[in-house]
């Protein structure tokens, strides 16, 4: 039996509200705890998606930074395990609750990079049609400065930091972090631990890019691997197999509907992944608003 997730999916209510009203309302309650990955590697745990943080003599290299109000308390925990003032921030992908601490970084000098892709959907503004949410384009200052088609490469704290890009996975820019020295992987949003993941079909992501990008990472971890994923606990390479495992049952299913020519309605209704929600279903959807979200991007 997994562990609940109640803990972890309240970070994904960027989804269920606009990323403003969310931030304000738990502004206060919001506690940021660290969880020591490696000697120099912390994850991050909030309101949001999960941060990594790579500590060192060559200075401070942050994965996503979850809601703007938080900045100040996720600054003071990066302190706290010995930490600097960021040096870089890489976004996985350009939703609000892994881009919203952007600006107040940006203009505090931290150099923001990520995939081509992020930058032109937060420049351009966005709108997420499962949850009738609109994020309006970023300012200058929130917008990444470094972009890159398919990887880059940070020489950073005596050690490789390598990003790579996946495409058509949770969106169309998402990249995963590669520590090699450490052997940590940072996955992003391609990796919910332990639940139903939410799919910006809108925004060019698919649940067949999912599987494609999971295989990518599950071709580099071993079984020392730590992961950390964008929304759950940290993880190892079997945590994320049974992810995969999952997926790829879902969508062989969800596929042969689509072929057959079902409508999303009658694919709700004949709860194919019943078999999966026991452990699936604990966090963000239930498997058939799942199935609503992600029907149309099956191909």
């Amino acid at each position: 039996m997994r562990i609940t997730h109640c803990a972890y999916y309240l970070g994904c209510a960027l989804f269920l509200s606009s990323a403003a009203t969310f931030a304000d309302s738990h502004k206060m309650e919001a506690k940021i705890e660290a969880i020591k990955v490696s000697d120099n590697i912390h994850m991050l745990t909030g309101k949001g998606g999960n941060i990594g943080v790579l500590t060192g003599a060559d200075g401070t290299f942050m994965i996503d930074d979850q809601f703007s109000p938080l900045t100040p308390k996720i600054l003071a925990k990066i302190k706290e395990i010995g930490g600097e003032h960021p040096k870089f921030l890489i976004n996985t992908h350009f939703h609000g609750d892994h881009t919203g601490g952007n600006e107040n970084l940006g203009k505090a000098g931290t150099l923001i990079v990520s995939h081509n892709n992020v930058r032109e959907r937060m420049a351009s503004g966005s709108y997420i049609q499962a949850f009738k949410m609109k994020s309006l384009p970023a300012s200058a200052d929130a917008l990444p400065v470094i972009t890159f088609s398919d990887d880059i490469s940070f020489h950073i704290n005596g050690g490789q930091v390598h990003a790579i890009h996946t495409p058509h996975a949770h969106t169309d820019g998402d990249s995963f972090i590669h520590f090699k020295e450490q052997n940590v992987i940072h996955a992003g949003d391609l990796f919910f631990n332990g639940f139903y993941p939410f799919i910006d079909i809108n925004h060019g992501g698919s649940v067949k890019g999912m599987i494609s990008a999971v295989d990518k990472i599950l071709a580099i971890a071993d079984d020392k691997t730590k992961i950390i994923p964008g929304h759950g606990p940290l993880a190892t390479k079997s945590d994320l197999q049974a992810y995969r495992d999952m997926l790829q049952t879902a969508y062989n299913k969800l596929r042969l509907m689509k072929i057959s020519g079902m409508s999303v309605t009658d694919a709700m209704a004949a709860k194919p992944l019943a078999e999966l929600d026991q452990e699936w279903s604990d966090g963000l959807f239930s498997s058939s608003r799942w199935i609503e979200i992600v029907y149309p991007g099956i191909y």
